[in-house]
Formats: structure tokens, sequence, C-alpha cells
């Protein structure tokens, strides 16, 4: 049997044009690179999957002359060295770095040093830093990574130039799902693509992740909506627009039995309350045009949000959001969490009673005063 290589490692951006969702980063640094203008010390922040440490290994074999065609795992070990500062985060750690860097490149024109969670260094490793980071030799580069730039000393951040990588869109990444559904020769629906992508929260190497996952779940060459939902054990979409329907519709039996089929199938309450509350916010900006692209679902899904926001007002989604996040605001609070959700519901279920009574109330007042 052949060694399975997940999609993360086999999928690696080799070059800046490959690098999904971070064009002001891979700009910056071929520019850089083209005309010999690079720091030597430059540091990657930003969430955790978006391609700090691959950006580094690019720019590590761009300024070296090496092949883009060999992989990345071939990397010139010469040359590139990588720490991670998560266990090896001590003085000595730091010190036996600097010692390496004395000696110039045996082959190659930098040696560059990748540190990985560089945050994780002690202040005294920091500080056994600071002299080799701020007057390196000319052939010594640092590239230094980091989810948590708050947490790297100010000392440090004054001697690098700073790179904040983004968070990537779900756009983007479900493109870049479908370009590697296609190298793999599978078959893929939109949605399932958009939910993975929603799912990994900006990350591309947790997408990546979940589209092996699904991948391997599914039966066939297939990557299908269902059976994403199925494995990521995700409420369907249709659930919360037929709870709308029947929140708007005033029929309490119906909107207390589809809670009952969804607590049945496993889903947990709170999440689901949740939920209800982002597809209520999904509806009001479907209300407007110039605002239905921050929707960020498959065109099909988006064609029923369009379709159901045209037909229940903005006065009821409005309390309707209302009653559901005061809901999750104290549903931990709440000793029975089951009725703590059902009486949000029948609230939301009578909103429409609720704004029509207080309409008849303003009327009659104000035909008195008239009167």
């Amino acid at each position: 049997m052949e060694n399975f290589v997940v999609s993360a490692r086999k999928y690696r951006p080799v070059g800046f044009e490959e690098v999904v969702g971070q064009e002001h980063i891979t700009t910056t640094l071929q520019n850089a690179i083209d005309n010999n203008q690079l720091a030597q010390a430059l540091l990657f922040c930003g969430p955790r999957g978006v391609g700090k440490t691959t950006c580094a290994r690019i720019v590590a074999r761009m300024i070296n002359d090496q092949s883009i065609d060999s992989p990345l795992e071939a990397n010139d070990t010469f040359n590139i060295y990588e720490l991670d500062a998560a266990s090896n985060n001590s003085v000595d750690d730091i010190r036996n770095l600097i010692d390496q860097v004395r000696y110039p490149p045996q082959q190659g024109k930098f040696k560059v040093y990748i540190i990985d969670e560089v945050h994780m260094l002690s202040n005294q490793a920091f500080n056994a830093f600071l002299k080799t980071l701020e007057e390196p030799p000319s052939y010594a580069i640092f590239i230094l990574a980091t989810t948590e730039k708050h947490k790297v000393i100010p000392t440090i951040l004054s001697r690098c130039q700073i790179f904040d990588f983004n968070r990537i869109e779900v756009s983007d990444i479900s493109k870049q799902l479908l370009k590697i559904a296609g190298k793999e020769n599978l078959e893929t629906e939109e949605e399932a693509l958009h939910l993975i992508a929603q799912k990994a929260d900006g990350a591309m190497r947790d997408a990546l992740s979940l589209f092996d996952l699904i991948v391997t779940f599914s039966h066939g060459e297939k990557v299908t909506y269902q059976s994403t939902i199925d494995n990521l054990h995700i409420l369907d979409y249709d659930y919360y627009f037929r709870m709308t329907d029947s929140l708007y519709a005033e029929d309490t039996s119906k909107v207390l039995l589809i809670f009952d089929e969804i607590l049945k199938k496993g889903f947990d309450g709170h999440n689901f309350i949740v939920g209800l509350s982002s597809h209520f916010r999904d509806l009001m900006v479907c209300k407007d045009e110039a605002t239905v692209d921050l929707l960020q679902v498959s065109d099909s899904i988006k064609a029923r949000y369009k379709e159901q926001a045209h037909r229940v007002s903005l006065s009821f989604l409005l309390s309707c959001l209302n009653v559901a996040s005061l809901c999750d605001i104290n549903y931990k609070a709440s000793k029975n969490q089951r009725l703590h959700i059902e009486l949000a519901l029948i609230k939301m279920a009578h909103v429409n009673a609720a704004v029509s009574l207080a309409q008849m109330n303003a009327n009659g007042d104000s035909s008195k005063k008239k009167s």
C-alpha cells in the first residue's frame, strides 16, 4: 500500500503565485527579492494555516536560486534551518543558533533561519537573540513566524520587517478546493466546498484537512453536501429555513416539532440557537442588494435566502434576532435549557401578533388624541 500524503502537504505552494489569499504579502516579497531589497529580519504573523511557514520556505528557496521543481522536503539543509521555538525556547537553544550563524554558507548565497512560533521563546532567549537579529552577517536571513504577535517583545518587533497575514476568504478557499478536486478527479458539489471553507475559519490548512476527511468518508469519487453535513455534524440549512417559515406563520406546534427533530438528531440546543441567530442576520443582509455580497454561501443557497428575505418583514427579523440573542446569553445559566429555548421560540412565533397589537394600540391612541 502506498503511503498517503495529506492534501495540506501534497498541495503546499512551491511559488508565490500558488499562495492563496495573501497577495499583499507575496507581491511585496517578490518585489523585494527582485530588487535586492529584502530585509535581513522578517516577522510573519497571522492566524494558523494561512501560509506563514510556506512563504518563509519560498523566500528561502528563491534567494538561493533553488529549483522550484524540486519538492519542499528536498530543501538544502546547509542553507535552510528550521527551528520550532515551542520546543526549543531556552537561552541555550538560541546560543546554538547564534554559533551556527557565524559560519558562512558552504554553498548558495544565504543561510536562512526560519523560527516557528517565535512568541514561545523565553524572555532570556529573546534578549540573547537581540544583538544577532539587529546586526546579522550579510549572508544570514531570519524569518520569524508567530500566531501571537502581541507576545513578542517590542525590542524584537522593532528589529523586524513585519508582515501581517490575513484570514483567507471563504470564496478563495472554495476555489482552491475546487482546483484540488479537479487534480484528484473528484466530483464536488458547490455547497459542500463552501461549507468546508466556512468551517475552516479562514485557514487553508484546516480546509484541506476537512476536505481529506470528507473524501475518505464519501462513497465513490464524489464530495456531496449531504456527506459533508453528516460527517462534520452540521445542521442542514433546510432546518433554519423551515423554522423561520413556521415562526413567521405563527405555527407554534410545528416550531416545537422541528426543534424536537433537531435534538433527536443529536444536535446541541445552544449551537442551534446560535445558528438561528446567524440565519436571521443573513436574511437581514439579503434585504438590500448592496449587502447581499456579505453572505458567504453558494449561489443556490443565496437564492433561497433572497426568496425568504423577500417574504418576511424586517421588524420580524429584528425582534426574533433580539429574542435569540437573549436566549444565547442566558442559556448556560438556565436549569432547564430545552425549555429555555422552547420559550424563546414561542416568543418568536408570536412576534407578528405582538407587532400588530402594538400598531393597533398606537392607532387607537392617536385617534383619541384627534377627537
